[in-house]
């Protein structure tokens, strides 16, 4: 990769999204040649259709920094792990976090390469653009004096902006580069794609000696991109710097068509309801286990090796449904993707399904709600405590891969006989790096239960891991008191006016054993105000397993007011009985 005259022939991305991609690397006017390219077809060939669609097409270009002896180690460094790692992350992140994430850790590699030398002049030190097409947009992310270009409908416009400093007529000075800084700022930017689209991304070996306007003419002369790409290359033949170019054209965009959409969500037929002694797809059912407008489950064995599983099917209900049907897959998905004890495991199908279901473990227990039914209320503290840092475990696995529950509650979590917990229902999950793929599908506002879910996801907004503390913080509230924070009032909310009249109920008024520390706690993991409330899950449970020294200093406070009122009233009722007591001795004389 990178010699001196590296050039990638045209690729084409999924069946999809389909993007024709050319690369030119070369030493140019300077030797040695201290640009890099990275192109995905060219680094991973075998790359599946499952990375292409959940991943996108990513393109990276370096340039290494003329002044920095160790510049051209440094871009290589930087393309090549960036469109390796990029796709060894989770397809559940979003391509913000997965690129952040990449070039966070690159910048610190360059950074600590950097100081092996005595001299400034000496580190590993390079321009960075990466673009990455997925679904119907493209990402961008930028650093340096690099240029990232998009030609549309004729019109060139540079996406980027040069990092530059400019000292005088002639020269100027670079201003941010990958290496430079312990923290690193890039610029970063989203364009929604269109069909014909052409972004080039080149280093300053081309865009300084060519012309925006003579490379809109080269881009718009109905060449193909690799013609395209070898006439930029000539008309920057005069150039004494490495010239290193992408061009990516967007050939067609994923359906745009809410029929077609829905017609591959429901390639699988439905199953009908089904009897025990009944086979599906080599699985024989046992017994049916629930039955609801929503969905259906069965106690199924594999006829094969006589493996018992549970079979979750869609009811015909919801047939021509796509959201819901777009959810039920979803669901399987984040279960596929998830290997924790407190998640309940999906098994991955071994052969081809003729129906729309998937398989699970089979579980015996209760769900939590129904356990705690037959439990005295409230829990005993260290009881309620074991079953919150059971749930709180098994969130960190949906947080982890980036993956927010968004209705978590006790019906959605089984207790095992041996007081296991496992979170068993994920379908109103929310996956960052799937809600990046085009879907015509109007997404419905609020997916959970009122009691428990965040109500900011009523009015549309994504609160994120805050959400799930709401939720924890709400189970964790009916744990050591039989109630809900906001009582019965919050089934009745629906709008946004109907929240902010609600008030949170004291824990300590319905639990006088619960210390005011802990009801703080529990008072701001259930904060309707995002920047009162805990961002973490593991923030909320460290103050409720430990005192916060903050709520303690309130509670040592409010001790305080309390012992002086405490001394008052009984110097009232001291004065209040001289007082009588005087009355009668004077009665007396009287």
């Amino acid at each position: 990769m990178n010699t001196a005259a590296d050039r990638v022939p045209p690729v084409t991305a999924d069946p999809q999204l389909q993007v024709l991609t050319a690369g030119i690397c070369v030493a140019g006017g300077k030797e040695p040649n201290e640009d890099a390219i990275g192109l995905t077809p060219d680094l991973l060939p075998a790359m599946s259709a499952h990375l292409q669609l959940h991943k996108g097409i990513a393109l990276a270009l370096a340039d290494g920094v003329s002044s920095a002896e160790a510049g051209a180690s440094a871009s290589q460094f930087a393309c090549a792990s960036f469109i390796a790692d990029y796709y060894k992350t989770p397809d559940s992140w979003s391509t913000e976090h997965s690129v952040s994430t990449v070039l966070t850790a690159i910048n610190s590699t360059l950074y600590q390469r950097s100081h092996h030398y005595q001299q400034d002049d000496r580190g590993h030190l390079c321009t960075f653009t990466a673009l990455v097409l997925k679904s119907a947009t493209a990402r961008w992310f930028h650093i340096g004096d690099s240029r990232l270009y998009l030609l549309r409908q004729g019109q060139l416009r540079q996406l980027s902006t040069d990092h530059t400093t400019k000292l005088s007529e002639n020269r100027q000075f670079l201003g941010r580069a990958l290496g430079m800084d312990e923290q690193v700022q890039w610029q970063h930017g989203t364009v929604p794609l269109e069909v014909d689209d052409v972004f080039l991304l080149c280093s300053d070996g081309l865009s300084d000696f060519v012309t925006d306007a003579d490379i809109a003419a080269l881009l718009l002369s109905g060449a193909d991109v690799q013609q395209q790409a070898e006439a930029l290359l000539q008309a920057a033949k005069h150039s004494d710097d490495n010239i290193s170019l992408i061009l990516a054209k967007v050939v067609q965009l994923p359906a745009q068509s809410l029929d077609d959409y829905n017609e591959r969500l429901t390639r699988l037929p439905l199953l009908p309801a089904l009897d025990a002694g009944m086979k599906v797809d080599g699985y024989q059912v046992v017994r049916p286990l629930f039955a609801s407008a929503r969905s259906h489950l069965y106690l199924v064995r594999d006829l094969a090796d006589e493996a018992e599983y549970v079979l979750k099917t869609p009811s015909q209900n919801f047939a021509d449904d796509a959201a819901y049907i777009e959810r039920f897959i979803r669901e399987e998905w984040v279960g596929l993707k998830i290997d924790h004890p407190g998640v309940v495991r999906v098994i991955q199908q071994q052969r081809p399904r003729t129906f729309l279901y998937y398989l699970m473990e089979p579980l015996a227990g209760d769900s939590l709600d129904c356990y705690l039914a037959t439990q005295p209320q409230p829990l005993r503290p260290s009881a309620a405590i074991a079953l919150l840092r059971q749930i709180a475990d098994a969130l960190g696995a949906f947080h982890q891969l980036g993956i927010i529950h968004q209705d978590l509650k006790p019906a959605n979590i089984m207790r095992l006989p041996d007081g296991t917990l496992k979170i068993v229902d994920f379908g109103s999950a929310f996956v960052p790096g799937l809600a990046e793929l085009y879907s015509p599908l109007t997404q419905e506002l609020a997916l959970g239960t009122a009691s428990y879910s965040d109500p900011h996801y009523l009015h549309g907004h994504n609160s994120g891991e805050q959400g799930d503390v709401y939720a924890l913080a709400t189970i964790a509230y009916e744990l050591f008191t039989g109630a809900l924070p906001y009582g019965d009032a919050v089934e009745d909310c629906s709008s946004l006016a109907d929240y902010q009249k609600l008030r949170y109920h004291s824990a300590r008024s319905r639990n006088s054993r619960i210390p005011l520390w802990f009801d703080r706690a529990l008072q701001r993991g259930v904060s309707l105000d995002l920047n009162q409330r805990y961002l973490h899950i593991s923030q909320l449970m460290q103050d409720l397993q430990q005192p916060n020294p903050l709520y303690l200093h309130e509670e040592v406070t409010l001790a305080q007011k309390n012992n002086k009122l405490l001394f008052w009233q009984l110097m009232s009722g001291f004065w209040f009985v001289t007082f009588l007591l005087l009355i009668w001795l004077f009665s007396l004389r009287g």
